[in-house]
């Protein structure tokens, strides 16, 4: 396994430095939740789900909903690398009118998307629906959401959870990705959700706890999970995924400054030279 998860931790780096001039281009983006999740994106796409960027259409595909959709950059910079699409369509119509890749995806302009997400609280309940299509469909494939902890104060979020452990829904996997900041403030001092796993556990779901910037234990989770079964009634799967917001950016990362910025010149030289930092 260890010469995938150097070519994944590889790719981390590479799909970091790509959200970073990307945001030079474009001008802005949520950089923080996007340097956080970069890790767990880059391991599902890379490694775990089933889905071919040349059908991204396949009826027996995983799907994946990026609930947290305002980071919907790190999804599209895959995209790109997966050769889904040109850098320089990117770059030309991130967040404008008209353009395909909007700042919350819409998957009625960009194959690949599942899901158009953006109201947080959503993608879950979302989820859920594709979860049960495919048990009425006989259909054996995951469906995968992230959330944002920010995002875990919604009720409907609750509701979801709630929804999915009754009717044991064993081919959803919800991964939080818990960065512990949210837009306007640190989660424990806005609405704290400790102890997230074991309030999960409450609801009925299976729980995994992770470092989500350890690639090996990313990987070794997501490999354990038993093959996607619409048919069986089982425990919905959660995996908690422990980051730090604004991974890698220099002076920033791990504080409420992270949640959105630019990429100026000077920073982008600079924040390139730490992600080149972490390379093993």
């Amino acid at each position: 396994m260890s010469n995938s998860i150097n070519a994944l931790e590889e790719k981390v780096i590479q799909i970091r430095k790509d959200i970073c001039v990307t945001t030079s281009k474009i001008g802005y983006s949520h950089l923080g939740g996007g340097m956080s999740m970069t890790d767990v994106a880059v391991a599902l796409y890379y490694d775990f789900l089933n889905f071919e960027p040349k059908n991204p259409h396949n009826p027996d595909r995983d799907r994946f909903v990026l609930s947290k959709a305002h980071c919907g950059h790190v999804i599209y910079n895959i995209f790109v690398d997966l050769g889904m699409y040109k850098k320089e369509e990117l770059w030309s119509e991130y967040n404008k009118i008209g353009g395909r890749f909007g700042m919350h995806p819409n998957h009625q302009y960009l194959d690949g998307i599942e899901a158009s997400t953006g109201s947080l609280g959503h993608g879950l309940a979302i989820s859920l629906g594709m979860a049960l299509a495919a048990r009425m469909d006989r259909k054996d494939y995951w469906i995968v959401c992230m959330t944002g902890d920010g995002e875990m104060n919604e009720g409907s979020v609750w509701e979801s959870v709630m929804a999915a452990a009754h009717y044991e829904m064993g081919n959803i996997i919800m991964i939080v990705d818990y960065n512990k900041i949210q837009l306007s403030g640190f989660t424990s001092e806005i609405m704290n959700l400790d102890p997230l796993d074991e309030k999960l556990r409450s609801f009925g779901w299976e729980v995994a706890d992770i470092d989500g910037h350890n690639m090996k234990q990313i990987v070794e989770t997501l490999r354990a999970l038993p093959a996607p079964d619409s048919k069986t009634r089982r425990k919905p799967i959660a995996i908690i995924s422990n980051t730090i917001k604004g991974k890698t950016l220099p002076d920033i990362e791990g504080t409420k400054r992270c949640h959105i910025g630019q990429m100026n010149p000077e920073t982008l030289k600079k924040t390139l030279a730490a992600i080149e930092s972490t390379r093993k």
